[in-house]
């Protein structure tokens, strides 16, 4: 599929990995700005719990 992509870009070289990079930094700053912002309230990273309701023992300092 990479093959087929790099084939059918324009010009030489040079200009496809311009090409092929303006199109990662694009998608990457989409990603970035519209999506990430999206699907972080639903992820909830620091909400993290331990434990369910009952704590172990302590475990004895040597």
């Amino acid at each position: 599929m990479y093959a087929w992509l790099w084939r059918h870009l324009p010009g030489n070289t040079v200009g496809r990995a311009c090409v092929t990079l303006a199109a990662v930094i694009i998608l990457g700053l989409l990603l970035w700005y519209s999506l990430f912002p999206w699907v972080e309230p639903k992820l909830q990273f620091d909400h993290g719990t331990v434990g369910g309701g009952t704590s172990a023992p302590a475990s004895p300092n040597p």
